[in-house]
């Protein structure tokens, strides 16, 4: 056994992340192993290859870049070389392969592979941002939602928000519950983006009784007393009035439905991006 776990620099011009996929892939084989991963992004300056060559060198670490710049990729390898460096190419035999081949010489542009599909990673980013904005967490990141959602439980919060995330939009959703305070940065939100989600009280009813059947509850709560579920959309309404929140009501309305509303509403501000194919 070594006596300090090994460290991986990964260095690229953009974000890693095709360095880091590699690396974690090999990592994958080795499951009990502790692996120091390093990734050095934005990497643009000679200055930056050789401060990363000196932290390798000084912690006996391995370099693994993606470098497309060739000045910078030499630059590496170079310096990798005479520092007593193990330095690992990912990108450079390739592009001397490719480049007779293809009889053209390569952009040597960091970050082209996330602008050529950058629609893809912009809903991969909503997903991540939804999920952890979901029932109310995280309120210190609601100003970044596109879209803010309202409403008492099982009206239909987390469905929504997941499938226009998947179309693109940054989504976050807030639980009215009984008792609690509604924080007052929900009305400090752009009202025009924030969305109460309303239902007749029957169906809403009838969603919490099947919720409670299928966790196995028995028995009578306020959950799903008639009176009570009642009121509590009547409270949903006063604070929707409060903040002057557009209102979506989903009686009867799948989730597609609602999520076309929602975008008609918000086009004029947004567009999102087309849905995947």
């Amino acid at each position: 056994m070594a006596a300090q776990s090994p460290v991986i620099f990964i260095v690229s011009g953009g974000v890693g992340s095709s360095g880091e996929h590699l690396v974690n892939t090999v990592l994958a084989q080795y499951p009990e192993a502790q692996v120091n991963v390093t990734t050095v992004g934005s990497v643009r300056q000679a200055e930056q290859v050789l401060e990363t060559l000196t932290l390798a060198q000084a912690q006996g670490g391995l370099v693994v870049h993606t470098l497309v710049e060739k000045p910078l990729r030499d630059l590496l390898m170079h310096e990798a070389y005479s520092r007593g460096v193990r330095a690992v190419d990912l990108t450079g035999p390739l592009f001397d392969w490719l480049t007779p081949v293809l009889g053209q010489q390569p952009l040597g542009r960091p970050g082209m592979y996330r602008q050529l599909h950058s629609q893809y990673f912009e809903r991969v980013a909503a997903i991540d941002y939804t999920m952890a904005q979901d029932d109310g967490k995280n309120p210190a990141g609601w100003p970044e939602a596109d879209v803010m959602l309202v409403g008492v439980s099982r009206v239909g919060k987390t469905p929504l928000s997941l499938y226009l995330a998947v179309l693109g939009w940054r989504v976050a959703n807030y639980p009215l519950v009984p008792q609690l305070p509604v924080p007052e940065s929900l009305f400090e939100l752009d009202p025009q983006r924030v969305f109460g989600l309303t239902i007749d009280y029957s169906q809403l009813l009838t969603f919490r009784l099947q919720r409670q059947t299928h966790l196995g509850v028995t028995g009578s709560s306020a959950y799903v007393d008639p009176e009570a579920v009642e009121d509590e959309l009547r409270q949903a309404k006063r604070i929707f009035r409060r903040g002057g929140f557009q209102i979506i009501d989903m009686t009867d309305k799948t989730i597609e439905m609602g999520a076309d509303e929602i975008q008609r509403r918000m086009s004029p501000r947004k567009i999102a991006p087309p849905a995947p194919m």
